[in-house]
């Protein structure tokens, strides 16, 4: 009953860049796609999200104080601005702005460097310059830097802190340079500190395995974030020990910062160096937050207004740096964090800065009992996700590996700045490399001469050019073969001049693209092309031939065949060839019905390794076991689960499905004998029940946004959508997955007449129709 299917390619689409008048305003009330949220129900929520940040900021923030040899309230005073201040002001309602991750490495060099309050100096004017910058609004072009240079560094700088606080973890105490710490590191691990060790295993293993813990134990120790469980447990094995502990000096007014002693060109480096990292950091977790939250019902519909995030956090480093904190950005662990645990306003955000303050006043003395290898084993596991396997295998696929691996050994190496420029510098290498390395070939073949240019054809080919085509005899015959995706208008003119002059002289000269078909001219007996707008399923009949004997089924799928060795197999041969070695790592499942006008790969605007589709009569999903000849869908399940391990599972529908017709027709005879299709469509009476026992109206549970649903067999398969997502919830794999927080679930339909998707809002029982507006694009 179920089928999996690779789906054709898309070609690859450009990031889009907006402009000011293209960022829409932040919406005044929060809602939902099509649903607004109550005032009552948003404020529990935002309520409920506040707490579950501020118990996972706190011992973040004071592991990174830790980390980079400040005071350890200073952790503290940046979880408050950040909540508080960048909260208010900031362009991502959703984002939680605190102490820096990717700063430490930065932050404990000027702490060594120039002390305390020189730091903070410094700070105050990184916050300056972001707020210029955002007044400036070049927040936008700030995403332009390559992806590979942003993971690189992110990579390196969590390489140098996992370094540092490894020795921390073993009883000893960190070196600035990376270096020095690998250097030290077989000493360290000679000879540990036995209880220090302990509390920092104890650490680790909570957090890494506080997420797996099967049945009801796992659902009620989920309330509790993974840091906050594993500081308590390190705590509690600490008990009666003599280790080092958090020590809270009593609060007062903070010491104005200081300038350093030192040349302006070191100052204005080191500023720069701050601003940059805190500045990609907020805005790439804005982005990155912004795209989680929405595919979460209840989140902003608004995205996130760059420029005004690069503002307000700039005035909150500015207020950090005078209140003696750390330099802040927006994260992306807190922010995730947020959205996961509900929010739906800024005002969980800033109500996260007021549990910290609240905390750091009432509840110091608590505070003082953590043990400080316990902190340095959270950040420790911090800078090792910061490594991140799929960011290796993604610039790998864009063939982006060297500018990934020179940013990170130069962060390591140099320094965060010196690594950015060593990334930068071999990203424009490689550019320039693929801009100018052309090749032009002759060729002699029974028919004439061949003339192949692979690669880019700039000006700066033109000269390799003219002396291919010197070397093609007068009065032949020519297909010059043109395999690049550029020309410019000098090489066009180089090429039309010569082509002009050799039929002049009696020859004849095609341009042709790839295999040299003509450019021009209609290759074969198909009106489509690839990668031009799909129209009418008649594009691959062959063309009407007076002579010919009346086309069959079998020929218009064959000449589809023929069609695509001829046009696409040339372009998804080298992509495919790559899926072929390396398998497949599809990202979600798709499930949806056999229909033949259902076009999966044209709705999604997916290719090949994208999707792990599913394909049945009514897109069913039988619960887990309902009938042994139902396992073939329980198995692609167990399969994407389990062994591909998809982030998401899809179930779509459609208008007009016959199988919802079916289950809403006459019931068959008692005496009837059952068919393959009537046993399965058993799995879609639970769907029919349950719209029977809404009613006709819905009663609130199931609807369509922008236009009310037209008939039953309609409602039907949006409730048909819903039922089998619950379907989905009951196989023990989905239910693990989704508890965990690495799997999510989504409900689809489309509505095959107007060519319109919608996406299923949970909370609200509504299916929102999906609208064209540019999606952000997240680095």
């Amino acid at each position: 009953m179920s089928q999996t299917e690779k789906l054709p390619p898309q070609p690859p689409q450009p990031p889009r860049t907006s402009h000011r008048t293209e960022i829409p305003p932040e919406p005044r009330t929060p809602s939902e796609p099509g649903s607004p949220v109550k005032k009552g129900r948003a404020v529990r929520r935002d309520l409920s999200a506040s707490v579950v940040v501020f118990l996972l900021a706190v011992p973040l923030s004071l592991g990174l104080a830790l980390a980079t040899g400040a005071p350890l309230q200073a952790g503290l005073v940046s979880a408050v601005v950040g909540g508080i201040v960048a909260g208010l002001l900031g362009g991502a309602p959703l984002q939680v702005s605190g102490a820096a991750t990717g700063l430490l490495v930065v932050t404990a060099d000027l702490v060594q460097r120039y002390g305390w309050r020189a730091t903070c100096a410094l700070t105050v004017l990184a916050g300056l310059t972001q707020l210029a910058l955002g007044a400036l609004r070049v927040a936008r072009a700030a995403l332009a830097i390559s992806p590979a240079i942003v993971h690189g560094m992110l990579a390196g700088i969590g390489a140098t802190i996992a370094l540092g606080q490894l020795h921390v973890v073993l009883g000893g105490s960190p070196d600035s340079s990376a270096l020095d710490n690998a250097a030290a590191l077989p000493g360290q691990l000679a000879h540990p500190h036995a209880v220090a060790l302990l509390i920092g295993a104890v650490t680790v293993t909570v957090l890494l395995g506080w997420g797996r813990l099967p049945g009801r134990a796992g659902r009620w120790a989920r309330v509790l974030p993974a840091p906050l469980a594993a500081v308590l447990a390190a705590t509690a094995v600490s008990a009666g020990t003599e280790v080092a502990r958090v020590e809270l000096p009593s609060w007062r007014m903070p010491e104005l910062p200081v300038l350093p002693d030192d040349s302006l060109p070191a100052l204005a480096a080191a500023v720069l160096t701050v601003t940059l990292v805190a500045s990609m950091e907020s805005l790439l977790s804005a982005v990155a937050v912004d795209r989680l939250a929405a595919d979460r019902p209840g989140a902003p519909t608004g995205r996130a207004r760059l420029n005004r995030e690069l503002a307000g956090q700039g005035v909150a480093n500015t207020v950090s740096g005078l209140l003696g904190g750390l330099p802040i950005s927006g994260g992306a662990i807190r922010g995730s964090a947020n959205v996961r645990a509900g929010a739906v306003t800024r005002r969980a955000t800033v109500l996260h800065g007021v549990w910290v303050l609240l905390c750091a006043g009432l509840l110091a003395t608590a505070l003082e009992l953590i043990p400080l290898a316990a902190l340095a084993a959270l950040v420790m596991v911090v800078g090792v996700r910061m490594v991140s396997f799929a960011h290796i295998r993604h610039v790998q696929r864009h063939r982006e590996f060297p500018v990934y691996a020179a940013t990170l050994g130069g962060v390591i190496l140099l320094g965060v700045l010196q690594g950015v420029v060593t990334g930068i510098a071999v990203a424009v290498f490689l550019a320039l490399r693929r801009l100018t390395h052309t090749r032009v070939t002759v060729t002699e073949e029974a028919e004439g001469h061949r003339v192949r240019v692979s690669g880019q054809l700039t000006f700066l080919a033109v000269p390799r050019l003219s002396r291919a085509l010197a070397q093609v005899p007068a009065h032949t015959d020519v297909v010059v073969e043109l395999c690049g995706s550029f020309m410019d208008h000098a090489a066009y003119e180089a090429l039309q001049s010569w082509s002009a002059t050799h039929r002049a002289h009696g020859g004849r000269v095609t341009l042709g693209g790839r295999a040299g078909r003509p450019l021009a001219a209609q290759a074969g007996a198909h009106s489509c092309r690839p990668w031009t707008p799909w129209r009418n399923h008649h594009c691959t009949r062959p063309a009407p031939d007076p002579a010919a004997v009346p086309e069959s089924s079998g020929s218009q799928l064959m000449g589809g065949v023929s069609a695509f060795q001829r046009h696409t197999a040339p372009l998804v041969r080298e992509e495919l060839s790559r899926l072929a070695r390396e398998g497949q790592r599809p990202t979600q499942l798709f499930l949806t019905c056999a229909d033949s006008r259902l076009v999966t790969s044209m709705i999604t605007s997916s290719g090949p390794g994208d999707l792990f589709t599913v394909r049945n009569v009514g897109n069913l999903v039988p619960p887990p076991g309902s009938d042994a000849s139902c396992d073939s869908v329980g198995a692609a399940i167990e399969y994407a689960v389990e062994v591909l391990r998809v982030g998401s599972i899809t179930v779509c529908g459609h208008s007009g499905c016959g199988a919802m017709g079916a289950l809403l027709g006459a019931a068959a005879p008692e005496d009837a004998e059952p068919t393959p299709l009537s046993r399965w469509l058993r799995h879609g009476r639970p769907s029919l029940a349950r719209m029977q026992r809404i009613g006709r109206l819905g009663r609130g549970e199931v609807a369509l946004s922008g236009r009310p649903v037209s008939d039953d067999q309609e409602r039907l398969a949006l409730v048909n959508v819903m039922q089998q997502l619950d379907h989905l919830r009951a196989h023990p794999c989905v239910a693990r997955r989704a508890a965990e927080g690495t799997l999510a679930l989504h409900g689809m339909y489309f509505h095959v007449g107007e060519a319109q998707a919608y996406v299923l809002d949970e909370a609200a029982g509504r299916f929102c129709a999906v609208r064209g507006e540019p999606v952000p694009v997240t680095v």
